[in-house]
């Protein structure tokens, strides 16, 4: 009867997968969490046996619209990370270059067929974006119906298969093998990256610092006397500012030519570090009681300034003018929805989101120098979108045939370049295509698991036949396609590109696009300095990986 119920109605089918995969996917044993996607994989590949189906026109448009929205989020990053961000961006590049190597192997030596050995590499990869460039590929192979259907199931088998294992092998990797190949502690070793980049103290995820980073304190002035505004706040690199003067019970304007007299009560601003230093220079601390609040305003910038990138935030500070940069202080940095240090020593890229703290008419001037406003809004530029789909379509018809192997876009990987390059577009005009982040992430997580709940529920009858013909060798070949690379880019990136070991295995976590692997890792340090190498891998790999699909189905094709 329940077979026959979700045979009638499909879209039960889908939502019941939705929600016991989610549901399956949320449990967390250790670091080891296989997430929403995997888990409504598995219970869409398990109701497949009912016989129920989706149609494949709403898997496409799924599948469409997640893919466009994944890369209008990467764009910026994307394009900002392929020149300046060559070190980290190598290790991605070594990434794709040993997967493909290995997957190529297990073709010849296995006798794999297209569908399994994209499944493999998707799986191992940790990649799900693979599944419907591969899915899409295969389609255009010129194969019947029956065969087309068997080799799509062959790519959901292979990558439940290898993702489980995959997943393991990256998370205890970066987190535990390769801190002792490397033969460091951690913890100790990204605490003093931390403080190597300008941070006074080491936090963990999730903690908070028991004093804010940006304070405020009153000062008599005793010390500084005679020395102007300016003077002063550049003595101290521009980590203060002072915000309000008091002289003789009056309240004067402060301008950076003004010049402080004995006894004046002053109230500075700034990093806590800063101040503290600066303390014994500028007189007696006094209770500031009677002082208004210096941080009035909180502003998020999307930074677009060709010349701010590769800069670091001390850096950025040094080349303003003290007119732009006075009073203005960055309290964090939003890259890739992650957030990373914002020290010192912190390198921006274009297109980081920079949180901007001081007073009001300071941070409305710096969003001005730096980029434009992240305004909140909810509205969806649906024209904007719905012109990008189209031509992600259009690109997505182009194919070729290159050494005897046919190679084709698809609408996946169409839309793929289309969602970078509208989202670049955006960066550079804000004025056009909003896309708002919530909206963004709904589309990439809804059409990702609408597309795998419909693949898998198509692919149930025939996933226990592939499982049964490779038994333990699909697993081992997942495992192999996560240590090859990742022992690589160890090697590479300590004795070639020496990079500190946080932020290199934080870049490793990123070329295998594994979001459980970092969160290990910043759990293991102590603090989020993996999570600089893991944006710039992550942003390169979660696009060149999708755009592998087609390639190694061609190859297969040709070889297998």
């Amino acid at each position: 009867m329940i077979s026959e119920l979700l045979r009638s109605q499909p879209e039960i089918a889908l939502f019941a997968s939705l929600a016991i995969g989610y549901f399956v996917g949320s449990f967390r044993v250790g670091p080891i969490q296989l997430g929403g996607v995997c888990g409504t994989l598995i219970v869409a590949l398990l109701l497949g046996q009912t016989g129920a189906r989706l149609a494949p026109d709403l898997k496409d448009i799924a599948f469409a619209l997640f893919i466009f929205a994944l890369g209008f989020t990467g764009g910026p990053q994307f394009f900002a990370n392929i020149g300046r961000g060559w070190r980290y961006g190598l290790l991605s590049v070594v990434e794709i270059v040993a997967v493909l190597t290995l997957v190529m192997i297990a073709v010849v030596a296995m006798r794999l067929d297209a569908g399994t050995a994209a499944g493999l590499l998707a799986g191992a990869a940790t990649e799900s974006a693979v599944i419907g460039t591969a899915s899409e590929a295969i389609s255009k192979l010129g194969f019947d119906a029956a065969e087309t259907l068997r080799l799509q199931a062959n790519i959901v088998t292979a990558y439940s298969v290898s993702y489980l294992f995959g997943l393991i092998t990256i998370v205890l990797f970066t987190s535990q093998f390769a801190p002792l190949l490397l033969r460091v502690d951690l913890r100790e070793e990204a605490e003093r990256v931390w403080r190597k980049l300008g941070g006074d103290g080491a936090l963990g995820d999730g903690q908070r610092a028991a004093a804010p980073a940006l304070v405020g304190r009153a000062f008599r002035v005793g010390a500084a006397a005679g020395s102007t505004v300016l003077s002063v706040e550049q003595r101290h690199g521009f980590n203060l500012t002072v915000e309000q003067l008091e002289r003789d019970g009056a309240t004067l304007t402060v301008e950076p030519e003004t010049m402080l007299e004995s006894g004046d009560l002053i109230l500075v601003g700034g990093r806590r570090e800063a101040i503290v230093a600066a303390a014994a220079n500028l007189g007696e601390e006094v209770p500031g009681e009677h002082f208004g609040q210096i941080v009035a305003e909180k502003l998020d910038v999307v930074l677009t300034r060709s010349d701010a990138h590769g800069l670091t935030v001390a850096q950025l500070r040094e080349r303003a003018k003290p007119e732009d940069g006075r009073g203005v202080y960055i309290a964090a940095v939003t890259r890739l929805e992650s957030t990373i240090p914002a020290l010192p020593g912190t390198e921006l890229n274009r297109g980081d989101v920079l949180t901007l703290v001081g007073a009001k008419a300071d941070v409305e001037r710096g969003a001005r120098r730096l980029g434009y406003v992240l305004v909140a809004t909810q509205k969806t530029d649906f024209i904007y979108l719905a012109l990008g789909v189209l031509v992600g379509m259009a690109i997505g018809r182009l194919s070729g045939n290159i050494g005897g192997i046919s190679l084709a876009l698809g609408t996946g990987g169409g839309c793929l370049l289309s969602g970078l390059l509208f989202g670049w577009i955006r960066s550079r005009y804000p004025l056009i295509g909003s896309l708002p982040s919530a909206a963004a992430q709904i589309l990439k997580d809804f059409g990702l698991a609408t597309f795998i709940a419909a693949v898998g529920l198509s692919a149930g009858p025939d996933a226990i036949k592939l499982v049964r013909e490779y038994g333990l060798a699909l697993p081992a070949v997942g495992i192999l396609m996560v240590l090859v690379p990742g022992l690589l880019s160890l090697w590479i990136g300590r004795v070639f590109l020496r990079l500190d070991a946080p932020m290199l295995l934080g870049a490793i976590a990123g070329q295998q696009c594994s979001t459980p692997a970092i969160s290990a890792l910043v759990g293991v340090t102590g603090n989020s300095t993996p999570v600089i190498g893991y944006t710039i891998t992550y942003a390169l790999s979660n696009i060149l990986l999708p755009l592998m699909g087609p390639v190694v189905v061609g190859l297969a094709a040709k070889f297998g």
